[in-house]
């Protein structure tokens, strides 16, 4: 699949483990990296729907539209899919699935 960014500083924390690490810490940052890398990997949402680790699933309520996939306990990478065969992956943003 092939990967767009909402924003140029996702992109630029993509293209440098030290950028990412430091918005999100070592473990959040890394795996960031890791699952950007398993997306582009990909063919399709259902492939990265098989892979158990991920936890790929739509989203609901304000998010409709959205996807996610788990980055570790708490974090989740938000993205969306879009052309004709959903072929392109925007990625949205890092959230903290469960703010504190």
């Amino acid at each position: 699949m092939e990967i767009r960014f909402r924003k140029r500083k996702l992109q630029s924390q993509y293209e440098c483990f030290q950028n990412a690490s430091r918005a999100y810490g070592n473990e959040v940052g890394r795996k960031y990296i890791l699952r950007i890398n398993t997306i582009k990997q990909t063919k399709n949402i259902d492939e990265l729907k098989r892979l158990p680790v991920l936890r790929c699933h739509p989203l609901k309520g304000d998010r409709l539209g959205q996807w996610a996939i788990n980055l570790t306990g708490f974090y989740r990478l938000i993205f969306t899919l879009e052309g004709e065969t959903l072929e392109v992956v925007c990625i949205e943003e890092v959230s903290k699935h469960y703010d504190d």
